[in-house]
């Protein structure tokens, strides 16, 4: 897992077109406001986020972010354990987050 800043981050999402930006905010949180493209999977319903990691794309580049930082690193360090190696985790979460916002 790789941290990146919310400037590496929007640098890193015009180039990457293996780019997977997840949320793992819960529903809630992801209707208030969310990066654009974002899928949901909230890490705060383990039987949900484990059965919505089995049909993930472990090629994928993934980029993960909740509030502020904390969710998203145990959500790297989970994904990590499934087999998944290129994982981005947002630095403060979407309150750090300086791109557009749906």
């Amino acid at each position: 897992m790789k941290n990146l800043t919310s400037t590496e981050l929007i640098d890193k999402l015009e180039s990457d077109k293996n780019a997977f930006i997840l949320d793992v905010r819960s529903e809630e949180e992801h209707e208030e406001s969310h990066i654009p493209n974002s899928q949901l999977l909230n890490i705060r319903d383990p039987q949900l986020f484990m059965d919505g990691l089995q049909n993930m794309d472990k090629s994928k580049n993934y980029y993960v972010y909740c509030h502020s930082g904390v969710r998203s690193v145990q959500a790297c360090q989970i994904m990590k354990t499934f087999g998944f190696e290129n994982l981005y985790n947002l630095l403060g979460g979407i309150s750090e987050w300086t791109g557009s916002k749906e």
